[in-house]
Parts: C-alpha cells; structure tokens; sequence
C-alpha cells in the first residue's frame, strides 16, 4: 500500500518520509496552531472560511500566515484524495529554534504541516455525552495544538462510555472538548455566544445560517447547566462530526431518549448542503 501524500515546509513527500526537528517549539511547547477543513465530493468546506480562522489564531499566538490565501488553497487541492468524504488538516508551529527556552526567538522560520483522513461515518443515533469542569486557559478561541486538558476531559467521557464532555464554566456551558454545543429550550435553537471561552466554529456558524434561512428560531447566548440539562434537544456540532444529537446526558435521557424531530429538520438542512456542495453549486 502507497503511503499517503503529505505537505512539509514546501514538499509534498510519502508521510513516512515526512521528519520534523526535535527542537520544533511545536514539539517542545505546543507553540501552534491548526486547522481541519471537512472535504466532499472532493470539494472543501468553507475554505476562505476556515483560512480566515487560522489567521486568526495565528494572530492571536504572534505568528503571520506562512502561506497565502491560494497558496493555502493548493495544498488543500493537492491532497485531496478522490471524492469519499475527509478531512485536511493544517499545522502551522512557531518553527525549530536555535536551543530549548520560553521566549520567543528571533528570526525562526515556522513549520507549516498538511494532511488529508477519512471522515469517519456519523452515529446518527445519537451519542452519550457527560459534563465536566472546564479547566483550560482563556483563550479557547484560538485553536491552538496545545490540546492536553481537551485530551483528559476527552478520555474521562471515553472511559464512562460517552463520546464527548461538555465543558461547563462558572455554571455556564461553553463548548464540547472538540466540538461546539447547541440546545432546543423552549422551542428555541440556542448555542453560547462567540467569545475566548469557546472556538468560534466554522459548522457552528453554518448551523445558525441554515436554520435562520430556515426561519427557525435561533439564539446565541449563555446556557446555564441547569437549562441544558432540561432541554428538549442537545447537539453538538464540528467538521468530522456534523450535527450530531446527543441522547444522554450524565445518565438521563435527553428529551425521549432518541433524536429530536428539530434535529431532524436541521440534518437535514445540512445534508442538502452537503448535496448542494458535492455537485458544485457552491463552494
């Protein structure tokens, strides 16, 4: 089997020949960002959406884009392989330093990484998902590769049976460990505002289009862990994951227990996107 094709610093190489310096502040420190661009019938989603993300976040860590908007977009091009549906991932870290130390050097040039994965089936049926404490840093906003505190909150759902944590702040819902949350309360389709508690979400923000396209209605605000815990509907939404329902939350049923019929309606809307995309009548 051929090893597939990788971008490095430049070179698109078989990922078994793919080497990165021992000294990369990525590597030591976790000094970087990424990005994961969903991909179907061989046509991304959102690019200039998710580009625009990653400048941000490179922002927000003192680093300017290794690469231009159709630079970007050519690496994106050339590794997508066929038209099943997957995923690219970008990588960008601050680069090999002269020696290990905190502060940033001078003059350092920046490891820009990409690769294309499958996109694993989405459960449909819902998942199990729990609530934790959220115990990261203040700026979840910028989707940095430091993720060690998503990792743990992560596995202890993973280890109690669930898919995903819902991450809850000072008696707030924030976000998933890789995902972001939204509600049915009252009728209403809610979902925590944008904010450095929570990344700002490309799927996110596609859901709210969709359904206010749809005229349903859509709020962005604060979610108490107590309202979340009685809503009608719980979902949580990302680029592998879609809109995915969760059924239960920390061992009681959500709703009756089985998807939502508002989630039914908004799937949907969001697998004719996906339709509409496959056949070119978007980008």
């Amino acid at each position: 089997m051929n090893s597939p094709l990788v971008y490095l610093n430049g070179e698109f190489l078989p990922l078994e020949q793919a080497r990165v310096s021992v000294l990369d502040r990525g590597f030591l420190f976790g000094d970087g960002v990424y990005e994961v661009i969903p991909v179907y019938g061989g046509r991304p989603l959102r690019l200039e959406e998710h580009l625009t993300r990653l400048d941000g976040s490179l922002r927000g860590i003192r680093m300017a884009s290794p690469l231009s908007r159709a630079e970007w977009a050519g690496v994106v091009g050339r590794l997508i392989d066929g038209p099943d549906d997957q995923s690219v991932y970008l990588q960008v870290t601050r680069g090999a330093g002269p020696r290990r130390d905190h502060a940033i050097p001078a003059g350092v040039t920046p490891t820009v990484f990409a690769m294309c994965s499958p996109i694993a089936p989405v459960p449909f049926a819902g998942v199990r998902a729990i609530t934790l404490d959220d115990i990261r840093w203040r700026w979840c906003n910028i989707k940095a590769i430091t993720l060690l505190p998503n990792v743990l909150l992560r596995q202890e759902a993973v280890d109690r049976g669930c898919a995903e944590a819902v991450l809850v702040r000072d008696g707030r819902v924030t976000e998933g460990t890789a995902s972001n949350v939204f509600a049915v309360i009252d009728g209403v389709i809610v979902t925590p505002p944008k904010g450095p508690e929570l990344l700002p979400g490309i799927t996110r923000d596609l859901v709210l289009e969709l359904v206010q396209a749809e005229g349903l209605p859509a709020r962005e605000r604060a979610i108490s862990l107590a309202e979340f815990a009685g809503a009608d509907e719980i979902w949580i939404t990302s680029s592998t994951r879609e809109v995915l329902p969760v059924v239960e939350l920390d061992g009681r049923p959500v709703g009756r227990g089985t998807p939502g019929p508002v989630w039914e309606r908004v799937s949907a809307l969001y697998q004719d996107f996906k339709r509409r995309l496959k056949s070119g009548v978007m980008a």
